[in-house]
């Protein structure tokens, strides 16, 4: 069982001086539900190296059992600090794509053609993509083997409209994950905000937010074992 984590090579939030990059929670508890399981996990980003940390997930408040877990796993932060450069990555050597959100993908990897091809490539062999919070994002682009929009007709989620109210970031990032799946003929269902709730239509995988991280690899390592 080998999963590809794929994950933001952005760290600039905007033009408001401020950093973003990918969410630690959204990283760490997939990252170990799926090592736990016994996946074998490659991490990759568009330019390779160590991705950028929003630093607001590293707040306090923001601290799971799974980020505690990361914070003194040296095993773990090695292998973050030293992703796989995407276009390197050969799609037909996993069983699955996990993309782990925090705002950065939506202005790199919703952008990335070699995102995009992994994810379309992915798709067409029969196998799954997750991704969670702002991370289905990256399915701005994708096309399914009819060359519709992949999302259209499915039962998706991701960032709520509210939610990004909430952070006080609608006007900052390029697009907003709701409308966008909307947008593109998705079925978007939400739960309340900073509520976990997964959306799986056959082998898309998508969560709205950081309490969804460990429910989408849950469902991940499910549709994994169905296959």
């Amino acid at each position: 069982m080998k999963v590809l984590i794929v994950l933001t090579s952005h760290e600039d939030l905007g033009n408001t001086g401020k950093k973003t990059g990918f969410w630690l929670e959204e990283f760490a508890a997939p990252y170990y539900a799926l090592r736990d399981a016994g996946a074998a996990l490659t991490l990759a980003s568009p330019r390779g190296g160590q991705p950028p940390l929003d630093p607001k997930s590293s707040d306090p408040s923001a601290q799971t059992d799974a980020t505690r877990r990361f914070a003194s796993d040296t095993e773990a932060q090695t292998a973050l600090a030293n992703t796989k450069r995407l276009a390197d990555i050969d799609a037909s050597a996993f069983d699955a794509v996990f993309y782990p959100g925090g705002h950065g993908p939506l202005w790199d990897l919703a952008e990335d053609p070699v995102s995009i091809a992994l994810i379309e490539k992915t798709i067409a062999a029969g196998k799954p993509v997750a991704a969670v919070c702002h991370a289905p994002g990256v399915l701005r682009h994708v096309k399914g083997a009819d060359g519709k929009p992949l999302v259209a007709g499915k039962s998706v989620t991701g960032f709520s409209n509210d939610e990004e109210a909430a952070v006080q970031l609608t006007d900052v990032v390029p697009f907003l994950v709701e409308d966008m799946l909307r947008a593109n003929g998705g079925q978007y269902s939400k739960a309340a905000d900073w509520q976990p709730h997964v959306a799986t239509d056959g082998l898309l995988i998508t969560g709205q937010n950081p309490a969804s991280s460990e429910p989408v690899a849950e469902a991940l390592l499910a549709a994994l074992r169905r296959a």
